[in-house]
């Protein structure tokens, strides 16, 4: 919810895409004392706007791909490959936070460039050719990475400096 509000609070026409037009089930990630990763929450519910196949990536600005347990399963959709693979291949600006740069890496746009991710990630983002790298707000070229939530108001605050530009 924090990209999708921080976004509107700048004035930015946001639309969230998904496999299908439904209420998606986002959840919240937490760090706990005592745990050694994260731990989950049900969160708040929200209407996708518009299916991936009815998305005309020449129409947007920018991409946002937050985190959680959705890009696990998301990366196997190729349509949602191909709109990244637009994106990257436009330089347009690209956020992506925690294990949303699973997806960067599965459609192939991560091979050479450095990234950050949610640290477990390491070693996905380097099979995908990357470097990773452990920061907040990870800026190379169009992409913007973070590790995770805590992170948002670094990964937030460079990637509306991309927009802006």
């Amino acid at each position: 919810m924090y990209p999708y509000q921080r976004l509107l609070e700048e004035g930015h026409q946001v639309e969230i895409a998904a496999p299908a037009v439904k209420k998606l089930q986002f959840v919240v990630h937490d760090f706990v004392d005592g745990f050694d990763t994260y731990t989950e929450k049900l969160g708040h519910t929200w209407p996708a706007d518009i299916a991936f196949e009815n998305v005309d990536p020449a129409t947007y600005d920018a991409l946002v791909v937050p985190g959680g347990r959705a890009p696990e399963y998301l990366r196997n959709d190729e349509r949602c490959r191909e709109l990244v693979r637009h994106f990257a291949s436009e330089r347009k600006p690209i956020a992506a936070l925690c294990h949303g740069p699973l997806i960067l890496a599965a459609a192939g746009v991560l091979m050479g460039r450095s990234c950050s991710a949610y640290p477990a990630l390491a070693p996905d983002i380097e099979a995908a050719g990357a470097k990773f790298v452990d920061s907040e707000a990870h800026v190379e070229d169009n992409i913007v990475t973070g590790r995770a939530w805590p992170d948002h108001p670094a990964w937030m605050r460079e990637f509306l400096r991309l927009l802006r530009r």
